[in-house]
């Protein structure tokens, strides 16, 4: 079973029939107990940074989702959801993210005016270290982007794969056991549910 944590921001339907495609029993949940006690936990995330931050502080979902990080549960966090895993988000504003990582979420900025934000549409991820979510995947996999923020780790050894648009930006990052996806796997097709066939795979960590 998988975990998906609604907290009232975005169209989740998608995600939920991509992982049911792959086998998954699905729970939505705003409650904290349910989150606490999950075996997969899946942030989704649409939108601005403060404001997903900002609802998931109010419905008292934040430590919850830490406890199983914390613990070494499999989490996976998806657009917004994987820019909260930072320490901080700038979109309207400064708000403080979850700090499992180090590192900013920032506009994205061009001299360059070709480059269209947000970037919308299919783009390669390169892999900079193996990882069990990303086995299997044929070197120059694309995936689906739709974002006009990026994540800046601090930490070059969270990211696990970069994509580039103008400049390389983090497009998958991890620590441990919690996961971020810049990208759509639920709309990136073949390679986005190997992705999540790949991380139901995953187990607790000590």
């Amino acid at each position: 079973m998988v975990t998906v944590v609604d907290y009232g921001i975005g169209n989740l339907r998608s995600l939920e029939k991509a992982l049911e495609h792959i086998g998954a029993t699905v729970h939505r949940t705003d409650s904290p107990n349910d989150i606490v006690k999950a075996t997969h936990l899946v942030l989704p995330g649409v939108g601005a940074f403060g404001a997903c931050i900002n609802e998931v502080r109010r419905r008292g979902l934040e430590q919850p989702i830490l406890s199983v990080i914390d613990r070494g549960g499999p989490f996976l966090g998806v657009c917004v959801g994987m820019q909260m895993l930072f320490t901080v988000g700038l979109e309207r504003g400064e708000h403080a993210g979850l700090g499992v990582l180090s590192g900013r979420v920032i506009p994205f900025a061009y001299q360059d005016s070709s480059y269209k934000v947000p970037h919308m549409g299919w783009n390669v991820i390169s892999p900079r270290f193996a990882s069990p979510l990303l086995a299997g995947l044929a070197q120059a996999s694309r995936c689906y982007f739709v974002h006009s923020f990026h994540a800046e780790a601090s930490d070059s050894g969270d990211v696990l794969a970069t994509t580039e648009y103008g400049y390389v930006f983090p497009a998958v990052v991890a620590r441990g056991n919690a996961f971020g996806v810049q990208f759509h796997p639920e709309k990136s097709q073949r390679v986005g549910l190997r992705i999540l066939e790949n991380f139901m795979r995953i187990q607790d960590s000590p």
